[in-house]
Order: C-alpha cells, then sequence, then structure tokens
C-alpha cells in the first residue's frame, strides 16, 4: 500500500475509533434501521424559533446554481420555521475529509452529501440517522424510488441515506465524426470488440501522420472499471459485494477485470485511443474539442455537452464486455446522510423534511432538466416539464431506457467497501501500469487487490 493509500485509511480508522461505539447512530453497522432515532414532526412544533440545518455540499457550476434555487424555495415555504443552510465543502473527497474531522470535533453538520462510494464508511460511523427509520416513523413510501437507485443506498434491506444527485455512465459520441467516417450513429457499438473496430474507423490522422482525432477516450478512471465489471454481471468485491455480509476483499482481479484492463491498454497503445490520464476535466475537454469521437461519461454532464460542443453529440448505452453480457450500469453520483449525535431533535426533522422536499417529483424534475443528474424519483419522468426537457434533448432517453432494462442485483448494486476510494485508485493504477507495459493487466490488477488487503482488513477490524 502506498504512502497516500495508508495515509487516508489511518485517517479514515482515526475517525471510525471515535464513534464506533457512540449512541444516537443508526444502529448496526450492517445498516439496521429503527425509527427509535428518527423524531416526529412534533419535533419542529414544539421548538422556539427557526430551526438552522447546516448543509454540507460538492456541487459547482449550474448544479450549485440548481441546488441554491431549490434551497431557496424550501426556506421560502418555511420561513420562520427551518432555514436551510447549504455550503460548498469542496470535491467530494475534500468534503469526507472534513466530515471526518468534524466527527473528531463532534461539530457535524446537520446534513451532508456523500458520494457513492462513502456509503459504507457512513454506515459505519454510526453518525446518522437512517433514511428508512424517518420513513417507518411517518409511514412515507419509499415505492417512488427508481429501484435501482434504492438498491443501491440500501443495506439489508433498509435504506440508509436519501438519493438525490443520481447519475449513470454512458457512452457518448461525436455524431459528425461518425458521419464522415461512413458509420451510422444510431447504431453505436454494443460491446467491447465492437468499439474498438468502431474506435479503428473513427481515428483521423493528418497529412503528416499526425493522429488529430482518436476513436476514444476516457480518463483513467475506476468507476468504468466497476462499470463494466457490473455489465458484465461480476462482483467487485466478495460477500455479493458487501451485500450480504461486510466486504473482507476485492475480487475485481477476475478474468473479466483483467479483460477490461487489456482492452483500454490495447487501444491506447495502438493509437486508438487517447491518454489523457486520471484527470475527468482534461477527458472532457479532448471529447469537447472533437478530438475523441466516442467518450465515456456520467450523465451528469450531459447538459453541459450539448451546450458546449460544436459538433453533434449523441448518447448510447454503456458498452457491455461481451454482447451476450446480461448485467447493468451502477448508480452514480450521491446521496444525502442527517446526523443523530450532537443534534436536536428538531434538527434532524428539519433535515428530513428537506430531504423529502427534494425528492419529491416536482423538485426531482427541475434537478434533472436543470443539470442532466437522472432524477431519482420515477413520477419526475412524468413532470410536463420534465417530458419537454427529454424532447428537447433526446439523448437522455438513453439513460432512462439503460436504467429501466437493469435488474436490481448485487453486481448492479455496486461494492460497499469502506475503503472503497483507496481500491479505486488502485484499479487507476493497474490500468496505467498496463498501458505501460510494466505489468500485465492480470499482474497489475493482483498486485492492487493485495495491496489494499491491509486497508480492508484495519478498517473492518476497528469496525467490528
Amino acid at each position: 500500500m502506498n504512502k497516500s493509500a495508508r495515509a487516508l485509511a489511518a485517517l479514515l480508522v482515526a475517525g471510525l475509533s471515535l464513534t464506533a461505539c457512540s449512541s444516537g447512530g443508526s444502529g448496526s453497522g450492517s445498516g439496521a434501521a429503527s425509527d427509535a432515532g428518527a423524531p416526529g414532526a412534533q419535533a419542529l412544533d414544539q421548538a422556539s424559533g427557526v430551526t438552522g440545518v447546516e448543509f454540507w455540499h460538492s456541487m459547482t457550476g449550474k448544479n450549485a446554481e440548481v441546488l441554491n434555487g431549490l434551497v431557496s424555495q424550501f426556506n421560502a415555504a418555511h420561513q420562520g420555521k427551518i432555514e436551510v443552510k447549504a455550503q460548498f465543502q469542496g470535491k467530494y473527497d475534500e468534503l469526507v475529509a472534513k466530515y471526518k474531522a468534524s466527527v473528531q470535533q463532534k461539530s457535524t453538520p446537520a446534513l451532508v452529501q456523500v458520494y457513492d462510494i462513502g456509503t459504507r464508511f457512513m454506515i459505519d460511523s454510526r453518525q446518522t440517522v437512517p433514511a428508512q427509520a424517518f420513513a417507518d416513523k411517518d409511514g412515507y413510501s419509499l415505492n417512488d424510488l427508481d429501484p435501482n437507485i434504492r438498491n443501491y443506498y440500501s443495506a439489508n434491506g433498509k435504506l440508509v441515506s436519501m438519493p438525490f444527485n443520481s447519475s449513470m455512465p454512458l457512452l457518448y459520441l461525436n455524431t459528425d465524426a461518425f458521419k464522415e467516417a461512413g458509420l451510422d450513429p444510431a447504431q453505436p457499438p454494443k460491446d467491447l470488440n465492437e468499439l474498438a473496430d468502431v474506435a479503428k474507423k473513427l481515428t483521423k490522422k493528418d497529412a503528416d501522420g499526425k493522429t488529430v482525432r482518436y476513436g476514444f477516450g476516457a480518463a483513467i478512471y475506476g468507476w468504468f472499471v466497476e462499470q463494466l465489471l457490473a455489465e458484465s454481471g461480476t462482483m467487485y468485491c466478495d460477500k455479493d459485494n458487501g451485500r450480504s455480509d461486510k466486504a473482507g476483499k476485492v475480487v475485481f482481479d477476475s478474468a473479466q477485470g483483467a479483460q477490461i484492463v487489456q482492452w483500454w491498454a490495447d487501444l491506447v497503445k495502438g493509437g486508438y485511443a487517447a491518454n489523457t490520464g486520471r484527470t475527468t476535466d482534461d477527458a472532457q475537454a479532448a471529447f469537447k474539442a472533437g478530438t475523441v469521437a466516442m467518450h465515456l461519461e456520467s450523465t451528469g454532464v450531459l447538459r453541459s455537452y450539448t451546450e458546449a460542443a460544436k459538433f453533434g453529440v449523441g448518447t448510447a448505452a454503456f458498452p457491455k464486455v461481451t454482447a451476450a453480457d446480461q448485467g447493468g450500469p451502477v448508480i452514480g453520483g450521491a446521496s444525502l446522510w442527517i446526523s443523530g449525535p450532537g443534534h436536536s431533535d428538531a434538527e434532524k426533522r428539519a433535515a428530513w423534511e428537506f430531504e423529502k422536499f427534494v425528492a419529491a417529483p416536482e423538485q426531482q424534475a427541475v434537478w434533472h432538466t436543470g443539470t442532466g443528474y437522472f432524477p431519482v424519483n420515477t413520477k419526475s419522468l412524468d413532470d410536463p416539464k420534465d417530458k419537454e426537457w427529454v424532447a428537447k434533448y433526446p439523448q437522455f432517453q438513453t439513460a432512462i431506457e439503460q436504467l429501466k432494462a437493469t435488474k436490481p442485483t448485487p453486481a448492479t448494486a455496486g461494492c460497499l467497501l469502506g475503503v472503497m476510494p483507496q481500491a479505486r485508485k488502485g484499479v487507476e493504477t493497474a490500468i496505467e501500469q498496463t498501458i505501460a507495459g510494466t505489468k500485465s493487466a492480470q499482474q497489475a490488477l493482483a498486485d492492487a487487490a493485495k495491496e489494499i488487503q491491509p486497508a480492508i482488513e484495519s478498517y473492518n477490524s476497528s469496525v467490528n
């Protein structure tokens, strides 16, 4: 395990060692929920003055603009009773680091947005009141939440946090480049072999032999490997992806994992895929500039791509490893968690009222159309404004169809692992090593799995 991974693991374990025995949290580390820690509506009725809710988030740009609009709308509707104070705390990793520090200082925010792979840590921290507890207290139906999104944010069948900004991976297409190469963008590649063949046809060189357009390009981002494994129905970690019991090891060094990484490296080494490194912004810039014709990214950038690109932007379902695979993609994005210890019943209740508000069909339609994130509430897609937006941006229909076609399974639920951020970075290192030719894909992934094992054991020991 490298120095940065050891440091991150130590910080994580230190944060948990101070919280694992605290009272008033979410119950067992397995994610069991009880409504005991969820105050009822009377908590606000009994509160004096305005109940403030400190809300930490990681949204920037257009996403922050839409979020702030929702916060203002909620505050106006609860004037004199609740005031949500939205505070940007940096990117997802930075926010989680600040949250861990706030646990140690006993000054957690009442409400916090945490990215998908922080779910296991948030459960184990025992600092939160599960969304399921509030829903059970109120008799609030969770049936309108998309089943795949609920699947990800549930443990032992209980919803641990409220889904908010959910994303899905897509294959983005430069439709102009397709037509120039004599290809039909309405017939996109469906698996990795087809994608490689199309990438070769889309790659373009100038008179001097310099590549001016690569057929394919994506950031070296472990999330994409997680998606491809899920598409193949393969687990990322043991114990049913950490869903039947706490994961004890990663299993991404499978035959499927090696096949995926080797495929990626071969495209780069063959000159058909751009290597823009791990920086997501660089990969996005290459696609928007037209120097990459096919591109893997989240639905969260769909709006910005359609507005920024000077060519036709098409979308296709995320590719499968082989055409026969029956899996599907894993939800990305983030969810909202309500803090327990150190917060009054009124604060907890006010935070829950805000969660219900932003998860409602109307607000999710606003969020969806304003950002491109997938609506967590299925009824949002029936909203007239949402239908109008999808008609204007038919590229998003791809995500709707892709999610509907995905069966909730342990593979498509994604891996619940306390050190998931480090595991993801290990896969990214394996991709880089395979591209560089210093290791085979199988060896690079096996080494990554071996290197992360001490961090997994240390984490699990700390919470057990």
